[in-house]
């Protein structure tokens, strides 16, 4: 009888601690929850990251420009295999309202800063250490691009690599850029 009492009682409290380290865990999740998620045709969510030159970038600065955001690593070949399809295209829209940024993922920054040095890439490389960014767009994997058109709204998620020169890309990319004002003729 003594013997199934001090069971009842360690039982109870084995309970009382699972419970009380879900409750606790759960406490993080709640405050998760409420951060800004990205989702197709609504406001982008904002962000502020340094890149390796360490300047900063906030995503909100860059309104009335078309932005491509673009989540890589060095150790992903189908993102090295991108790189100079999307330097390509950086250089092919210095005339347009556009911005490239792209967001380190899981890597090192000295190996980003090699690998843009040894294929002479010229687009900002954003540091996110604690995958903050990452979490808010929701990848899955890399290499991942969000497109946000000038009014900060996302149009368009694209997973895996992607000829970023291409007929294809270039045509997705000038129907999100803003139209110049028509002239007025007299």
């Amino acid at each position: 009888m003594i013997h199934t009492g001090k069971y009842n009682i360690t039982a109870c409290c084995i309970l009382f601690f699972i419970l009380m380290a879900f409750f606790l865990a759960s406490c993080g999740k709640i405050e998760e929850s409420k951060q800004e998620k990205a989702s197709l045709n609504s406001p982008a969510p904002d962000f502020t990251l340094t890149d390796i030159q360490g300047k900063k970038w906030r995503l909100a600065d860059l309104r009335g420009k078309l932005v491509l955001v673009n989540f890589w690593a060095t150790w992903c070949p189908p993102c090295q295999e991108e790189l100079p399809s999307m330097e390509a295209l950086k250089q092919g829209m210095t005339q347009a309202p556009f911005q490239m940024l792209t967001i380190l993922n899981n890597d090192r920054a000295d190996f980003a800063q090699m690998l843009a040095s040894k294929k002479g890439l010229s687009f900002p490389i954003l540091l996110d250490p604690e995958s903050k960014v990452a979490t808010q767009y929701g990848i899955t994997g890399v290499p991942e691009t969000f497109i946000i058109d000038p009014q900060g709204i996302l149009r368009e998620k694209i997973i895996g690599p992607r000829n970023w020169n291409s007929p294809g890309a270039w045509q997705m990319l000038s129907a999100y850029l803003p139209k110049p004002a028509e002239t007025v003729r007299k």
